[in-house]
């Protein structure tokens, strides 16, 4: 494909014809010319359109498209950073073909924001640096500058740990295990010891975590395990909150090879580096590693192919691993490695149900839990009070008309915060939008509004007056906005600086608090009976890793659940800790249903401002598809749904419909989405008409 606008080259046999990855909403790659060599890899800015944009050359020396005088030229190879590799390019164009998107729209995205943006080079004098010049002279400075590493602490290590870091250090190119181990029984020191052996080889070893909060006491476990054989400027951090700089700085050291461990969140997979010999995937079951904006790629998946790419081991480390890594492990795609006790020997924590249908619960908090908190904090141990919902409460109130607090531009309610002293605003949590609350109804005018059910921070305000001389600290999404503002927290946490700790699903992912002794699990019965198929195992997962954070200390832990419906049997499996039967239930319960992991699923999403042209989109292009499956005689593996409105219909004025593709073949369901999705034309259609593919969706 040649680019968009008027051609300036002249005709010589000197010129080159190069394919470029622009990040575009078009197919691509497009055809440019050259009077100097290009290499594959190489950035460049070229003209496109009106616009001037900086893309990634994915082939040279070819033969163009289109005659040459109607073929642009490159205004200039960038060669500030050697060019990405062979390996890093197939990364990038898989990924492309499986989430069906244009080689452009994941290349770019995936560098760091100075090195594809074109402002980036404009208007340089002479001698003046470009980012990554004026970066690398602050990097000699600070190499110069730094600090010797902590001195490493030798990593020790159960029968059971030892066992499986063996069978992970024996593997011979590439091997996934699957890590399954109860909380609190180490598998950090698994995945330690087994980048120990990779590194003192001279290796380099890829970590992913699912939150970025957990980056920093990842990183300090790294240089106090692993200091003796990899130093602290070989540890590079990757993660969306950094600044562009620093972002930068992390990616230029994995580039050039400086970097021989990495560690971020999911779009660290990404990250370009010489060789990998070691990629590790903590709490895998998590939905964090799966994008959902752009292009919605799931880190773990891609990460076990890069894995086979560079013939390396993968870990899939989790306490409860998703249905899909657990149905790989037991058909024997995955090596099941097991870790059945505590690293400590503390037990595993007690799980108590607490039957909330004839209790008198003290605004939302059950009397046992509130003793039990009580009882901690009288023999100096922390608290933990778990509650998956932000803010103040869900929705203001007028008893007398009915009203609530309603968002302008969303199907949803606007959700109740507090602001400092007994101000309270309005936040949408879809859209935005925010305001001050109304001081009376507006459509009564009865000044009695009251805020129905919780959130944490009227969670907090309650423990507060229960337990006024306690210590307590919130953390969730509305506290730790301020950068390192969550590692501030935990960490006084961690030093004993707080008894209660009020928390969201922030608080239950790998982090390791020495002194808990009890947590109580407020309103978990809300995800008990959602639409989406996926909510039990979700809910399951919530549960036991925030239990797990009780009793690691060598004491008991108590977890107490509070539920209107203690008889449901993902209830009954978490007071066993039983993920194994949990599991297999659900696995039957999918399979009779035809559902993942034994069928595959692909999700047309549509926006538009009026809810009908969305809908009507999707009728459309459902029947394209059938037409299409019909005619190549793959009507019978493929089935597509009705085309439906979201739960949440409208977000910030726009209308959103769904469409759901399920296939029993994976190949069938790929064969269709290649065929179909050219004829439904350009992402971004008339009329404000939108359209999204999502492959392997994990909400429906």
């Amino acid at each position: 494909m040649s680019a968009p606008g008027p051609a300036s080259v002249p005709v010589s046999s000197a010129i080159r014809y190069c394919r470029v990855a622009l990040d575009v909403p078009l197919a691509g790659p497009f055809d440019y010319a050259s009077n100097e060599p290009v290499q594959v890899g190489d950035r460049v800015i070229v003209p496109f359109g009106r616009r001037r944009l900086i893309g990634v050359v994915t082939q040279a020396g070819v033969e163009p498209n289109l005659p040459p005088e109607q073929i642009r030229p490159i205004e200039r190879v960038l060669g500030d950073v050697a060019p990405l590799s062979p390996k890093w390019l197939a990364l990038s164009q898989f990924a492309a073909n499986y989430y069906q998107r244009p080689d452009g729209e994941v290349m770019l995205p995936a560098l760091p924001v100075p090195l594809r943006r074109v402002s980036s080079y404009e208007g340089k004098r002479a001698g003046q640096q470009g980012p990554v010049e004026r970066l690398r002279k602050r990097q000699t400075r600070q190499q110069q500058s730094a600090g010797e590493s902590p001195t490493a602490k030798p990593l020790v290590l159960t029968e059971q740990q030892q066992a499986a870091a063996d069978q992970i250090m024996a593997a011979q190119g590439f091997a996934a295990y699957l890590l399954f181990g109860v909380t609190g029984s180490g598998k950090t020191q698994v995945y330690l010891t087994a980048a120990q052996a990779v590194l003192a080889k001279g290796g380099r070893v890829l970590f992913l975590v699912p939150e970025i909060n957990l980056t920093p006491q990842f990183a300090q476990a790294l240089l106090l395990k692993l200091g003796s054989v990899v130093r602290q400027e070989e540890v590079a951090i990757l993660h969306s909150r950094l600044a562009d700089g620093e972002r930068l700085d992390a990616w230029l050291r994995a580039h050039d090879g400086q970097a021989r461990i990495v560690l971020g969140t999911r779009l660290a997979i990404f990250v370009s580096m010489p060789a990998i010999d070691l990629i590790v995937v903590d709490e895998e079951h998590d939905p964090s590693y799966k994008q959902q904006e752009g292009l919605r790629y799931s880190a773990r998946d891609l990460a076990v192919w890069r894995a086979r790419q560079e013939h390396a081991p993968v870990i899939l480390g989790s306490a409860t691993p998703s249905l899909e890594s657990w149905h790989k492990a037991k058909r024997g795609d995955y090596r099941l490695l097991q870790l059945t006790e505590r690293a400590t020997a503390a037990a595993l924590p007690t799980v108590r149900l607490i039957d909330t249908r004839r209790l008198d619960l003290n605004k939302g908090l059950a009397p046992q839990l509130i003793d039990a908190i009580g009882v901690a904090l009288s023999e100096s141990r922390q608290a933990l009070v778990y509650l998956n919902r932000r803010g103040y409460a869900p929705v203001l109130h007028c008893d007398s008309c009915g009203w609530v607090s309603q968002c302008e531009h969303c199907t949803a309610y606007s959700v109740v915060h507090r602001a400092g002293g007994n101000r309270m605003r309005l936040h949408c949590h879809h859209c935005g939008a925010q305001h001050a609350a109304p001081m009376s109804c507006p459509t009564c005018g009865d000044p009695d509004l009251q805020p129905m059910g919780r959130g944490t921070q009227r969670l907090e305000e309650h423990l507060a007056q229960l337990f006024p001389q306690a210590r307590i600290a919130r953390i969730d999404a509305d506290s730790t906005r301020r950068k390192g503002s969550a590692e501030d927290l935990f960490e006084q946490v961690h030093a004993g600086e707080v008894d209660i700790l009020v928390g969201t699903q922030m608080v239950s992912k790998g982090h390791d608090f020495g002194n808990l002794g009890v947590v109580g699990v407020v309103n978990a019965d809300a995800m008990l009976f959602s639409q989406d198929f996926r909510a039990p195992e979700r809910l399951f997962a919530q549960l036991i890793q925030v239990a797990g954070r009780a009793g690691r200390d060598g004491k008991s832990g108590l977890v107490m659940i509070q539920t209107g419906y203690p008889e449901q049997p993902l209830y009954q499996a978490l007071k066993r800790h039983d993920y194994v039967g949990f599991a297999q239930s659900l696995m039957v319960e999918r399979e009779m249903a035809g559902l993942p992991p034994f069928a595959f699923q692909a999700l047309l999403t549509a926006e538009a401002t009026e809810l009908a042209d969305a809908l009507g989109f999707l009728e459309a292009a459902r029947a394209t598809a059938i037409a299409w499956l019909q005619a190549h005689e793959l009507a019978e593996l493929v089935t597509l749904y009705d085309a439906v409105p979201l739960r949440v219909v409208r977000v910030a004025r726009i209308c959103r419909a769904q469409l759901l593709i399920e296939a029993s073949s994976r190949v069938a369901l790929h064969r269709l989405l290649r065929g179909w999705l050219i004829s439904l034309g350009s992402r971004h259609g008339t009329g404000g008409l939108r359209w999204q593919l999502e492959v392997d969706p994990l909400e429906i």
